[in-house]
């Protein structure tokens, strides 16, 4: 199976006193990299969380969110230890700083451990996170699944696309190249006077050499036949069809290069174009 590395996929687990909300997304990078945004009273279980993550994905920057709400009721007292513990260390800072912007309620509110005892065991919700992050990755990996099927079917499809493409182009090469040599062995011999000379028969000769294709096209089908095998094989295959198609580009340049004929420059062109509809694509696969 392929993967993209887009992909998306949220949950929200209930339990006793509150919700626990997590979310994956992912875009393209080179490599993997995780950015968790994780509440504090969370903490603790962020390793646990990462570890899942680094399992399963290979490639990709991946955002984690994990949050959660406390349900009505739940906040019932605020812990007036802790709030009076705040309040004095304002006060300090305060008489020293007297510009010092005030502490907002809403982040008092937020204070960890500003509920006291009758607040979520957090420490003990090990478990629930572990089981929400099982859930969501089963999810995520489906979505990144369904996202790679689509990719690797266009690029099967501009796969077929460039062999129809060689296949075309490569029965009219024998015929124009012959034609195009032999007008140049007439420029020559009217040149130099002679259609025996070893010089026409010479220059000649290095000409045919420099434009044969066939090494090209041969390259190509074998390229496309590579690229048939990684597609059909699956799993990690982002960095090998990326140097693929480095390949490729690099014997449609050359096949450019060489071109005697019209056909063959149109062709070189075409491939070319469809070798980047491929890239891009692969960009995305994991």
């Amino acid at each position: 199976m392929i993967h993209s590395m887009t992909g998306y996929a949220v949950k929200t687990r209930e339990f006793p006193g509150g919700s626990l909300h997590l979310e994956l997304k992912s875009v393209n990078s080179r490599f993997l990299d995780l950015h968790f945004r994780v509440a504090d009273e969370l903490r603790p279980h962020e390793l646990a969380v990462r570890e899942k993550i680094s399992a399963r994905v290979g490639r990709g920057k991946v955002e984690c969110r994990l949050d959660f709400s406390l349900t009505q009721g739940v906040r019932q007292s605020l812990n007036q230890e802790l709030l009076f513990t705040l309040q004095a260390l304002e006060a300090q800072v305060r008489a020293v700083l007297p510009e010092a912007q005030p502490l907002p309620v809403s982040d008092v509110l937020r204070w960890p451990g500003m509920f006291g005892d009758e607040g979520v065991d957090f420490t003990g919700l090990g478990p629930v996170v572990q089981a929400l992050a099982d859930e969501v990755l089963e999810e995520f990996a489906a979505s990144r699944a369904r996202e790679g099927e689509k990719l690797a079917a266009v690029i099967q499809d501009r796969g077929k696309q460039m062999r129809a493409v060689v296949a075309q182009v490569e029965p009219l090469i024998p015929a124009a190249q012959a034609a195009f040599t032999a007008k140049l062995k007439q420029r020559l011999e009217d040149a130099l006077g002679a259609a025996d000379d070893s010089r026409v028969l010479q220059e000649v000769a290095l000409f045919a050499a420099r434009i044969d294709v066939d090494e090209e096209l041969s390259r190509l089908k074998t390229h496309l036949d590579e690229l048939d095998r990684i597609l059909l094989a699956g799993g990690a295959v982002g960095r090998r069809l990326d140097f693929l198609m480095q390949e490729l580009n690099r014997e449609a340049n050359t096949l450019g290069s060489k071109a005697a004929v019209t056909e063959v420059t149109q062709a070189a062109l075409e491939l070319k174009l469809l070798i980047e509809q491929m890239r891009e694509q692969v960009q995305n696969l994991e």
